[in-house]
């Protein structure tokens, strides 16, 4: 089984951008889509084309062109159920960033985790990005008590370590960054969640699968590892390999690609 993960920065805006051709080459079971920013209404005619294959359950924040995720999976899956937020969190679920879909080997949560930057009004996010990520937690620790396997994908706006960013020190005290952030991923480590790509690549450096638009950062590989595969530990001997798609474009985060012995 193979699921990909990409954060599209507009899901109108790739699919003129060789959206189509990457879906049919790679051929994933699973597609796990962050940042749509598009309501239904809103896609192409020549989308449900081209991705007939998948059955889709998307979660729209009710903002027009903000946030939103969306979740493909392949007819022939052994699909059992799906909800699209936490529980019932309102102000959770009101900003359209989680799509949760159960499958007869594993739960998949498809998440848009919050960028704790000020909003466009000038709001204060950080605490939100805070609390949203306790309430992720304490989550799927509900699930896990239940004996449910547990991946979780998505842009998680959080670079863990300072491998996992291209200048650490320059960026000690910036949003994506902060002490108080980075320690939302040890507790995920406390609590027996494993970040698939430093399972297979502890050491590895020069690693990441976003970079801004601004300053060349791209051909620098001035980077940011912001996409991630945290997996409860019982999914840990079930992957196979983890890839991140760095050569593939038309977004600011590439494509990362997960394959399972499911």
């Amino acid at each position: 089984m193979k699921i990909a993960s990409r954060n599209v920065n507009g899901i109108r805006a790739i699919t003129g951008k060789w959206f189509y051709e990457w879906v049919k080459q790679n051929d994933p079971d699973i597609i796990c889509l962050q940042e749509v920013k598009s309501f239904e209404t809103q896609l192409p005619p020549e989308f449900r084309y081209h991705m007939a294959n998948y059955n889709r359950i998307r979660h729209a924040g009710e903002k027009p062109g903000y946030s939103g995720v969306a979740t493909f999976y392949k007819k022939d899956l052994k699909f059992v159920s799906w909800i699209s937020r936490f529980e019932s969190v309102e102000h959770f679920h009101e900003e359209g960033r989680v799509v949760e879909t159960k499958f007869q080997e594993f739960t998949l949560l498809n998440i848009y985790f919050p960028n704790g930057w000020e909003r466009a009004d000038g709001t204060e996010m950080l605490s939100y990005k805070l609390k949203f990520y306790e309430h992720f937690i304490h989550y799927i620790n509900k699930l896990r008590d239940t004996w449910e396997s547990i991946i979780t994908c998505g842009d998680f706006n959080i670079c863990h370590r300072e491998i996992d960013i291209a200048r650490p020190k320059e960026n000690a005290n910036s949003i994506w960054f902060l002490p108080i952030e980075r320690a939302e991923m040890d507790k995920l480590e406390n609590h027996g969640y494993v970040d698939v790509f430093r399972y297979y690549n502890p050491t590895l450096v020069d690693q990441y699968t976003w970079w801004s638009y601004r300053a060349n950062a791209r051909h620098n590989n001035v980077w940011w590892r912001l996409d991630y595969f945290w997996v409860s530990s019982d999914i840990v001997a079930h992957t196979k390999k983890i890839t991140h798609e760095t050569s593939i474009e038309w977004s600011d985060h590439c494509p990362i690609v997960l394959d399972l012995d499911f």
